[in-house]
């Protein structure tokens, strides 16, 4: 790996492949480069036939610490757009509308329907921006230490941008989750369906490739069309239409905040989103820079 790499890829065994997030000097902190090189690591994956199941890991004390806020994270540092739009270096509330809506919304989106089985395998932080590595994967199996949270209603906004916390939680406990910004614990999270199963963190690598192995078995066009059953049936429910409605009121906060104080968040949330997420430094979470 270069220094440049963010994303490491792995086939562990026949039919398998290993997805890791590779970051684990800033906790696996997202930024373009990683958001890219990871959909061109799953791209690999769903592309060869050999690989029948596609597991998302992360190295480093927590799976992810969310989107790092750095200047030139997301704004500024150029990509290859995937999806068919523009707009993405306009000024004012357009060029943030498009950019997020390519990198947050659309990318996730398009995990979430690989014609393939997703597994996440979690362990430590995952922490906003994190939720939208994980929720897009099929199945998730966690360490007993790691905990979930989406504590971005304090800088003023609705939540994260793939705005998912209504099908993964359920319509009570995504509230709770939002209004209080508090984390979920692995347990919790299991009982209400987001999380699969809790295992401790020596089980969690040889847990997870237990269950894929299992997976692998079955014929991959079966797998295929399960998955797709599942999927149009909440799409049936309005999950996507959802989704991109709460991602307009996710701008609308931003364009609120720009407007009032020249940054698109709510600055005085940053001391809030750094207790919330268990952290007093800059490294525990780049929500905070």
């Amino acid at each position: 790996m270069s220094d440049a790499d963010r994303i490491r890829y792995e086939q562990p065994e026949p039919n398998i492949a290993r997805v890791v997030l590779a970051r684990p000097d800033k906790k696996n902190a997202q930024d373009k480069r990683l958001l890219y090189q990871l959909d061109d690591a799953f791209q690999r994956a769903t592309t060869d036939d050999d690989v029948k199941v596609i597991i998302l890991a992360a190295d480093g004390t927590d799976f992810s610490s969310g989107h790092d806020l750095g200047r030139t994270a997301f704004m500024g540092e150029p990509f290859r757009p995937i999806h068919a739009q523009g707009g993405f270096t306009a000024p004012g509330a357009e060029g943030i509308y498009a950019v997020e809506q390519e990198v947050f919304v659309e990318l996730c989106w398009r995990w979430r329907n690989i014609p393939k089985p997703t597994i996440a395998q979690v362990h430590g932080r995952v922490i906003a921006g994190g939720l939208m590595l994980v929720w897009p994967m099929d199945l998730v199996v966690a360490s007993e230490d790691a905990t979930f949270s989406d504590p971005t209603v304090a800088f003023g906004l609705n939540g994260l941008e793939y705005h998912d916390h209504l099908w993964q939680l359920g319509a009570r406990k995504a509230k709770e989750i939002l209004f209080t910004g508090r984390a979920l614990t692995a347990e919790e999270a299991r009982t209400v369906g987001m999380v699969n199963q809790v295992v401790s963190r020596d089980e969690l690598e040889s847990t997870t490739l237990a269950l894929a192995r299992t997976i692998a078995e079955r014929p991959m066009f079966g797998l295929k069309l399960a998955k797709l059953s599942v999927n149009q049936g909440l799409e049936a429910q309005g999950q996507y239409t959802h989704i991109k409605s709460a991602y307009g009121l996710h701008c609308l906060g931003h364009t609120h905040f720009m407007a009032v104080g020249g940054s698109p968040i709510e600055r005085n949330g940053k001391t809030k989103i750094r207790e919330l997420s268990g952290a007093n430094d800059t490294s525990a979470t780049r929500y905070s820079d």
